[in-house]
């Protein structure tokens, strides 16, 4: 799929398989999503342009290449969305956090807004958004959408899985937003979850129903 890239490596299909099983334990879930998370941040990050700059190690002079100019924002979209964030900033600890707060209404399946805090200078970083289900894709549109109009240009989705239905939806609401995912599942269901799946990813970390 145009603009999809699916992240087929061996530890990031292993861990989501653990994560789908329905016996895994809170406690094992919020482990795996970290993993995962950490994972997923090296795929999206393959391309980061670097720069070669000079440095001395312990014998010698050299220049040696480090990634050039300002560093990433991370938007989580609460709650699910912070599953990712501790492993990304493992790996990224000078990363930029913007929090986008929304909920899925039950019955129309539309994102409701609640909070959103984001750094002032998004246009020049590129902003990670991060969710671990990309379902009706609702949220991730209202999200982008939200980060646009705050002034970021540069802007990339990574979920954990992604329904068809929400792949077409969100590039066709932003064509310039390319998704990283570890999977594409079938479809969804009647109620907006993806089936084969994993469940409510927010419920399954927090343990809440």
């Amino acid at each position: 799929m145009e603009g999809v890239t699916i992240v087929d490596h061996p530890l990031v299909q292993h861990k989501l398989t653990l994560m789908r099983e329905a016996k895994r334990s809170t406690k094992g879930f919020r482990q795996l999503l970290n993993e995962i998370g950490m994972l997923l941040c090296y795929e999206v990050t393959r391309d980061l342009p670097t720069e070669m700059v000079e440095i001395e190690t312990p014998l010698t002079h050299m220049k040696a290449p480090q990634i050039a100019g300002k560093k990433l924002v991370f938007a989580p979209i609460l709650r699910a969305g912070v599953g990712f964030l501790d492993g990304m900033l493992t790996l990224v600890p000078s990363a930029r956090v913007a929090h986008i707060g929304l909920y899925r209404d039950p019955e129309t399946l539309h994102a409701v807004e609640y909070y959103f805090k984001a750094p002032s200078d998004l246009a020049d970083r590129l902003t990670l958004v991060l969710d671990p289900m990309l379902a009706t894709a609702n949220s991730a549109v209202a999200a982008i959408d939200r980060l646009k109009e705050r002034g970021a240009r540069e802007i990339r989705f990574v979920c954990l899985l992604a329904a068809p239905e929400g792949i077409e939806k969100l590039r066709g609401a932003h064509p310039d937003v390319r998704i990283w995912t570890a999977a594409v599942d079938d479809h969804l269901n009647d109620h907006g979850y993806i089936i084969p799946g994993l469940g409510d990813a927010g419920d399954r970390m927090f343990g809440t129903r």
